[in-house]
């Protein structure tokens, strides 16, 4: 059977979407399909280059290749999901979010003004459309599914994908340190780990992994801090230094702004860490319990982070039943699932 993925890349950054469709695509050829990932460039320099991006995949026609029938296609994220295909199944990782939740909050930037409220309402058109006809609809965590069956009145299942390391993660014990992986933009909220360790009384320390565009500004509220003997920078890891810090760290920091899933979380709890969230972080609270296998703070806000940091460092033995815990919130997530319900509606 042929398959295509169809996703879209923002050109210059790489994260949990491509990851996950890279995994996507191997899962799917090592159980005998044949297997195509399909990629448009997305950008949104211009309202009508965004609008434009929707239009190139419903003009695309993937219905067969080089004569012969293409039998399945599985889209993931806005606009892929607006091409065209009779068994087109959608497994949802977002929408354009800056249309919808995000819309008029400090991470948005379509504004109120008429022009950018067409833009808004051509994308909810456009998503009700090209969500509504496929044949399976499917969302990565219930946050996703929610925003959707709000904003578009569709229901999507949700369909948890595991971590591209899942078999690889272990623990090595637990460290002095918080440790972050991630993309260093606003919506991680890494700033506030950082401010965090100004007001902890204990010694823990912190290390964050990761590019973006608050990497300058992270390493200068450290030095302006003097806190470049406790938090440190690593930049870009590869997955070995990776699965050595989940093995080895003392907790996982992970409290974004409604974060969509999170495959962070499942990363820690597969190492046995628990994870320090906050109570607006998304899809990372489908599986992070307070005072079970993690801390959800009120807030992302640096005293309370500052507080659950020095509580993990002084309770290591609380921490590592909290840590072990975690495994069990994610026992039945597996690929076999995932591959079994996106290709349901395959012949045979």
């Amino acid at each position: 059977m042929r398959v295509c993925i169809c996703s879209t890349k923002v050109p210059f950054t790489y994260g949990g979407a491509e990851i996950l469709d890279e995994t996507l695509e191997s899962e799917l050829a090592r159980r005998g399909f044949e297997v195509e990932r399909i990629n448009l460039p997305f950008t949104w320099s211009s309202r009508r280059e965004l609008l434009k991006s929707g239009l190139l995949w419903r003009l695309l026609d993937l219905k067969t290749a080089s004569g012969d029938e293409i039998d399945l296609v599985i889209a993931t994220r806005f606009p892929s999901y607006l091409i065209r295909h009779p068994n087109k199944v959608v497994w949802l990782y977002h929408q354009f979010r800056q249309a919808y939740d995000l819309h008029g909050t400090r991470y948005g930037f379509l504004g109120p003004g008429e022009e950018d409220q067409t833009v808004v309402d051509t994308i909810h058109a456009m998503d009700k459309r090209g969500l509504g006809e496929a044949r399976a609809l499917f969302a990565i965590a219930r946050n996703v599914a929610q925003r959707l069956q709000t904003h578009n009145g569709l229901e999507a299942r949700t369909l948890y994908p595991p971590p591209k390391l899942g078999g690889q993660l272990r623990c090595e014990g637990y460290g002095d340190y918080l440790f972050f992986a991630g993309r260093l933009d606003e919506m991680k909220r890494v700033e506030a780990m950082v401010k965090a360790f100004q007001h902890t009384r204990s010694g823990v320390k912190g290390k964050i992994a990761g590019t973006g565009p608050l990497q300058a500004s992270l390493a200068s509220l450290i030095a302006d801090s003097g806190l470049g003997d406790r938090v440190e920078l690593l930049g870009w890891i590869e997955d070995k230094e990776l699965l050595d810090h989940y093995a080895r760290c003392l907790a996982v920091y992970h409290a974004p702004y409604d974060e969509d899933y999170g495959f962070v979380t499942l990363e820690a709890f597969g190492a046995l860490k628990p994870v320090v969230t906050a109570a607006d972080s998304g899809g990372v609270l489908e599986f992070v319990r307070d005072g079970v296998n993690g801390v959800v703070c009120g807030a992302a806000e640096p005293r309370q982070m500052a507080r659950a940091f020095d509580e993990l460092f002084e309770n290591p033995s609380r921490t590592q039943a909290m840590g072990e815990k975690g495994k069990e919130a994610i026992a039945e997530i597996s690929w076999d699932r995932v591959i079994n319900e996106l290709t349901a509606t395959l012949p045979g």
